[in-house]
């Protein structure tokens, strides 16, 4: 505990108090961590296993060596807390009377709701899927988040008063302007579902297919629920690319190895982060990302470890379909990264390096681009900013129609399990505020 000005608390945006409750936890004041963790967290049973752990890399011991597993920690306080009982309901002592929609049963959403919920206000959920949690449910497969987990979060919260409507779709079921005239004020927190595209030719072959939907029909299997009608996309047997790098191409890889594919092969279109010469599966911080700042670094994940070839610096140029229509092959072009006298990096393609990867399936995840807006709800007049996500006020979170929020991805773009609690928290606040002025 000797690490002078705790740069963790930096890189954190729920601004959790992880000196104290690392303190604490080595003492074995173990409930006592878990009080002061849940003061800032409302949900470190997920964030100890999904979040990228930005607060490790801010760690002062980051310097020159290890991090504090801060997030290990973190997940063992809250498992600890479960089972021993000190995580339980918590519902509000009195009323307001005012209701609140919030829509969207994500991170963000379920954040704001405990909040409000425990503010008084009585708080209702709308989720188009046909159980609550958003990705937490459907994005994350369940080797790395089970979905009991989120599911008893979920109970935790309806025994605190929250309640929930499932298989509502704003904009299809229901119209956001019916939620206005039934509830104080509305909430949007759908998340960034608009994922990205590769325009290339051969895009509509069959076999090519979007992360999420890959990811959530495999959910949806394990779950047990229909996918009757639906094309099935399952890897058994084939050989699989997994286009993008991130957390969730690492998911693809992992849904794909369990599936039983063939063979899995990822490509990345940034350069290889320069590895450490006795560490072969870890690397050093890039010269422009120096400590406390967020690492760009080579990062070797449990899916990864599984079974996956990795391809570095590859742009996709085309797909080949067979007579059939179906993918068997991609063509991928070679580029090298220069940075330009602005400091921008600038993709260069090599002369004379295609090459044909055979494959039957390709899973692209990309990221997203921003929310999608379904239905009418795209006819509802919400400003949006040059991003395409939810315009709304930088400290109240309203929206440019009077009594409609929105936090999370929704707002902020897609970003991480933590910065969803943090708004979907600090967007509980503005709307207590605005229902204490109305």
């Amino acid at each position: 505990m000797d690490c002078g000005v705790p740069f963790c608390h930096n890189g954190c945006p729920l601004g959790n108090q992880i000196p104290e409750w690392n303190d604490l936890t080595s003492r074995g004041e173990y409930e006592a961590a878990l009080r002061s963790l849940l003061s800032t967290n409302n949900f470190p049973e997920f964030t100890g296993r999904i979040c990228p752990a930005p607060c490790e890399s801010s760690c002062v011991l980051g310097i020159n060596r290890e991090p504090v597993a801060i997030e290990s920690i973190e997940m063992s306080l809250a498992d600890m807390g479960f089972t021993n009982g000190w995580i339980k309901p918590e519902p509000p002592t009195r009323k307001t009377g005012k209701k609140i929609a919030v829509v969207g049963s994500g991170p963000a959403g379920l954040a704001a709701a405990q909040q409000l919920n425990r503010m008084g206000h009585e708080v209702t959920v709308f989720e188009k899927n046909s159980r609550p949690g958003g990705l937490l449910m459907y994005g994350i497969p369940d080797f790395k988040l089970e979905k009991e987990k989120v599911m008893r979060r979920v109970q935790l919260l309806e025994a605190e008063g929250v309640i929930f409507k499932c298989g509502v779709a704003i904009g299809i079921d229901i119209e956001l302007e019916e939620l206005q005239n039934r509830y104080c004020a509305v909430l949007l927190a759908c998340g960034a579902g608009q994922a990205r595209e590769i325009d290339v030719p051969g895009r509509s072959s069959h076999g090519i297919w979007l992360a999420e939907d890959y990811l959530s029909q495999s959910t949806r299997r394990v779950l047990g629920e229909p996918i009757a009608g639906e094309m099935p996309l399952h890897a058994e047997g084939k050989d699989v690319i997994v286009i993008g790098g991130g957390d969730t191409g690492s998911d693809c890889i992992g849904t794909a190895n369990r599936q039983g594919a063939k063979s899995i092969t990822q490509f990345e279109i940034t350069a290889e982060p320069p590895r450490l010469p006795k560490h072969p599966k870890q690397s050093e911080r890039m010269p422009d990302a120096p400590w406390p700042r967020w690492p760009r670094m080579l990062r070797t994940t449990s899916s990864h470890e599984e079974g996956c070839q990795r391809e570095w610096s590859l742009q996709t140029v085309r797909f080949e379909n067979d007579s059939a229509g179906h993918v068997q092959a991609l063509v991928t072009r070679e580029i090298r990264w220069e940075r330009e006298p602005s400091g921008n990096m600038l993709s260069v393609e090599r002369e004379n390096s295609e090459k044909r990867w055979p494959c039957q399936m390709v899973l692209i995840a990309i990221g997203y681009t921003g929310p999608k807006f379904e239905g009418r709800l795209a006819e509802a007049g919400i400003e949006l900013n040059a991003r395409g996500c939810v315009a709304t006020g930088e400290h109240n979170f309203q929206t440019n129609i009077p009594g409609i929020f929105s936090a999370g991805d929704m707002r902020r773009g897609q970003s991480l399990v933590v910065w969803a609690i943090a708004e979907g928290r600090k967007v509980a606040e503005a709307i207590n505020i605005y229902l204490n002025k109305n």
